[in-house]
This record gives C-alpha cells, structure tokens and sequence, in this order.
C-alpha cells in the first residue's frame, strides 16, 4: 500500500494493559480498505482520544485503573511519521475520576476535559510544542442530578464538552453534555486566565430522562446537536454566537417504531459538508442516519446494522465519503460508504478486528 495515498486512522483500545493502547490504519479512501500500521502502547484503557487543532498531535486519555483518578492521565503524542508512529511529548493528571473525553480549543488554547464522576470539567494548558503545561483546572458542574432515570442520573455526570465554532468577543463559548442532570451546561473560556466560566444562562434543560452524552455543532456554525443516551434521541437547538443561548427545536428518535428493546445511543457526527448526520445505538446495534434540512432539523433516511455488538463511536472521512464505525465490545472497526446524495451506508469489506476499540480520529496525509 502506498502510504501518502492513503489516511490515518487512529485507534483508542480500551483495555488494560498488554492489550490496551492506541493502534494505527492505513484507511484506502477511494475503496475503503483499512490496513494495520503501527501500534502505540503505554496508553493503558484509553477510552478517548482526539487530534490536536493543526493535526499533528494527538491526545490521549489513559488510565492504570479506569475510575481511579489517582491513575488517569492525559498523555500527548507527536504523529512522527506516515505509518502512525507516536512519539510522546508528555502526560499529566487528568484532574477527575472516569474522565471520558478530551478535545482542543483553537488556537493554542486549552484542551477540554470531562470527567464522568465528580461533576467537573476542566481545561488543561497546552504549551507551544503541543505538551501539557500544567494542572487542570477544574471547575464543578452547577447542576444537581435530575434522579429520573434510577442508577444512571442521581448525580452530575459530565460526559463530553466541546467548543463552539466562533469566538463572540473576547471569549468562546463552551458547552458539555451531562447525563445525570438532563442538561446542557454552557461556559466562556476566558482567554486570559484559560479558566472556565459560567455562561448566562449556565443551564439549558434536556427533557427529563434524556441524559445527553455527546454534541456535535453543524459546520454553518448555527446549530448544536446532542445525542442523548438514555432516550435514544437527538436533539436540535438553533445557536446563537452572539449571546451562546441555545433554543430547542426538535427531538427526533433514533431507533426504529416498534422497538422494546434495551439500547443506549453514543456517539454523534455530522458530514464534514452538513448534509447528513449519524448516531450510534448500543443494543440495537445499529447507526441512525439523517437528512440536515436547510433549517437544520432532522428528517430519517435510515438505519442501518453497525457490523458488531456495541457502536461506540464514529469517524467520518475529511472528503465526506466513508463512514468508520467502532464496536467497543464486539472488537471491530467497520467500514461504510456514505452515498453523497441520499445520505445512505453502504457496508465495505467485513469489520477488521480491533481490540475494544472506543475511539476514532482520521488524520490526512
């Protein structure tokens, strides 16, 4: 295979040591093929990882026991070469317990953290050469459980934070998705101190049971979209970047009528032109796919079998044209064609085999 033709594919493997890391593909972009390449260990249970804002770095969350913050760190890697080599730059306390996701802020900025139990969020400094540059910062979630989903909702749970695509004035605005208090929690980055503050208002409510998980804004800018975990829904809510204010416009199902199954959706992901978007269904096994209208709700196309048991998350190719599936406990990654027109998944090849794989992120050459 001809590297430079091809892109990079990094894979977080959740699992202990000797089997957890991250492993590298060679992802054919034209015929969908994925080919191993080099694999990262020292990156025990990684449940998440995400690229640096320029693409040549990544960032990792590790852990000697997934749930003891006194063993969670976040570890940096310079991508030192066409087959997915990583080299380390660096690695510090991840600053929670089960902390779940990771992601940049433009810029040079902080990467963002959330940390499932404990109820906070933090920003973690980055240096110039991509390193972490001191301890999170942590800040407390200003929700309370919403106690309407028993066992799952009785306390805050942070599960994903990402920024929003425009800066309005001298801050950006900052929203996570917490599954136990059925809400979005919107913040400001503050440029100056690099700390996270309270938004206005700090809370937009979710519908009681919902408990969304991940967020996924529209490449227009304009639109937020959370996938909720616990009602199997996803929800749109225009945004304005003036203010950060976020108005509910619809809930849309993302399984099929009739099904009285036990299923928990999880990741969520847009095509990189805004025309279709996809979530994950654990249980039923299957992706949700959608139509963007131009208003940006949501209209069904289809759903279509992930390949393996567990969808947990997804990675959509740079030109918009495949779609990668990870089944974290099917241990599988799955290729899909997306048709450009209809938004439909065409299954490529058969899933490759890939240890407890819980994270993507496809890098071009």
């Amino acid at each position: 295979m001809n590297a430079p033709s091809t892109l990079l594919v990094f894979v977080s493997m959740f699992a202990p040591e000797p089997n957890g890391g991250i492993q590298a593909f060679h992802l054919d972009p034209q015929v969908g093929t994925l080919v191993p390449a080099a694999a990262t260990a020292d990156c025990p249970n990684s449940f998440f990882l995400t690229l640096s804002t320029d693409r040549t770095k990544l960032y990792a969350l590790a852990a000697g026991k997934f749930g003891d913050a006194a063993t969670e760190e976040v570890t940096a890697w310079r991508i030192a070469g066409p087959d997915g080599r990583l080299e380390p730059i660096g690695r510090t306390a991840a600053g929670g317990a089960v902390t779940c996701f990771v992601t940049p802020t433009a810029g040079g900025g902080p990467l963002l953290l959330a940390h499932y139990n404990g109820a906070t969020v933090a920003t973690l400094p980055i240096g110039d050469d991509g390193r972490p540059a001191g301890e999170p910062l942590t800040v407390a979630h200003p929700c309370a459980g919403s106690a309407a989903i028993k066992g799952r909702q009785e306390a805050p749970h942070p599960h994903a934070i990402i920024p929003a695509p425009a800066a309005a004035g001298d801050a950006t605005f900052v929203y996570a998705a917490d599954l136990g208090c059925d809400a979005i929690v919107c913040y400001r980055l503050d440029p100056a101190s690099g700390r996270l503050l309270a938004g206005d208002p700090p809370i937009v409510k979710t519908p009681a049971g919902a408990g969304p998980r991940h967020l996924a804004f529209h490449p227009d800018g304009r639109r937020l979209y959370v996938i909720n975990e616990l009602s199997n829904t996803v929800g749109v809510y225009d945004f304005e970047p003036a203010s950060g204010r976020l108005t509910e416009r619809q809930m849309i199902s993302t399984l099929p009528p009739g099904f009285t199954g036990t299923s928990y959706t999880a990741d969520i992901k847009l095509t990189p032109d805004g025309r279709f978007l996809y979530g994950t269904n654990r249980g039923h096994d299957s992706i949700a796919g959608f139509a963007v209208g131009s208003d940006g709700l949501l209209t069904a196309v289809e759903i279509t079998p992930s390949r393996g048991k567990g969808p947990q998350h997804l990675a959509i190719t740079p030109d918009g044209g495949l779609l990668l599936c990870g089944n974290m406990p099917g241990d599988s990654l799955a290729v899909f064609r997306i048709d450009r027109e209809t938004g439909r998944l065409e299954p490529i090849g058969e899933p490759v085999p890939v240890k407890s794989p819980s994270s993507l992120a496809i890098v071009a050459p």
